[in-house]
């Protein structure tokens, strides 16, 4: 198996895409001692595509619960009862100075994220107003998740220094209907679509530990490859009291390294993105930076806590890496 490994990164740094059978054969290495090989090859990859910099963001629950889709692992869904905070809209003093806050920290991005389908006509009007003042005042660079929009509105935010949008497909098409029925597949392919028409980077990944098996997690993984998707946020479930998911079993350390490595050398260019669940990995995922991993969301997620900003600074500087300057 190590040889195999090993003509796989001489083929990736090559310049060669792997194939769907050749990551499959990578899903089934079981043994600790190949798992780190699969590891050390992924970062070599990294390592050679991407250099030693880390993109860290930043995300603000700038609406949150209430939400009308029934992801079955969403504390926000309005399917479940979750006990998560309710609240409408965040003002825009809250959002700028939130951004403020961590630009001064030296975060590279900043996104406002939304429950819900999409945002009211009004909260798109209150949303444009904050990004435009964000852009005006900070360097920060600028993201946004705010659920389904179409063309016009993704090219609105473009137009106010939005450069990259946010839109996970979350899992493989095959297992999707197990995880959402309120709204399709081919509708957050969409919105990708139009978003890169629009002008933006894509940052689209998944969640695992949902149930799914190796092979969607690398149909998934093949999908954003074909996409063009340049920031791949992997998730790990953090099981929520109250949704369909809560009694989910968690994945070992050693499978999660696994499929950050895949990840990685399926994508090779990408920025492979810690994202929730860092708490479900071991020192916040500090291993996973040499699995392949180059970028992170650090602070507080959406409705669990992640890692400190300086915490991860100081993670970064102990592996030899190095957060990527603004501008």
């Amino acid at each position: 198996m190590r040889e195999f490994i090993k003509s796989i990164e001489k083929n990736v740094l090559g310049g060669q895409n792997i194939s769907f059978d050749e990551a499959m054969k990578l899903a089934e290495i079981e043994e600790k001692e190949d798992i780190v090989e699969l590891c050390n090859s992924a970062n070599k990859v990294r390592e050679f595509f991407c250099g030693k910099d880390v993109d860290l963001c930043t995300i603000m629950n700038a609406k949150s619960g209430r939400c009308t889709e029934d992801c079955k692992f969403c504390a926000q869904s309005a399917f479940y009862k979750t006990n998560v905070d309710e609240y409408g809209l965040v003002s825009k003093e809250d959002a700028i100075n939130l951004a403020r806050e961590n630009e001064k920290e030296g975060v590279n991005r900043f996104s406002l994220v939304t429950s819900g389908r999409g945002p009211t006509v009004s909260d798109f009007d209150k949303i444009l107003d904050i990004y435009e003042e964000l852009n005006r005042e900070m360097k920060i660079d600028l993201c946004a998740s705010l659920g389904i929009l179409g063309y016009e509105q993704l090219l609105e935010l473009r137009k106010k220094g939005i450069t990259m949008y946010h839109h996970n497909l979350e899992t493989s098409r095959e297992y999707y209907e197990n995880i959402c029925t309120t709204h399709s597949y081919d509708e957050r392919i969409d919105t990708i679509n139009v978003a890169k028409k629009a002008g933006m980077v894509i940052c689209s990944g998944g969640i695992i530990g949902l149930g799914e098996s190796l092979r969607d997690r690398i149909n998934l993984a093949f999908e954003l490859r074909d996409l063009g998707v340049k920031s791949i946020p992997v998730n790990v479930l953090n099981p929520v009291k109250g949704t369909p998911l809560e009694n989910a079993e968690s994945l070992s350390q050693e499978e999660i390294l696994k499929t950050i490595a895949i990840i990685r050398v399926v994508n090779p260019k990408a920025l492979i993105r810690l994202a929730g669940g860092r708490n479900r990995i071991d020192e916040f995922g500090k291993n996973c930076f040499n699995a392949g991993a180059n970028a992170t969301i650090t602070g507080n997620y959406l409705t669990t806590s992640g890692n400190k900003i300086k915490d991860d600074m100081k993670m970064l500087s102990e592996l030899n890496l190095e957060v990527r300057k603004n501008g």
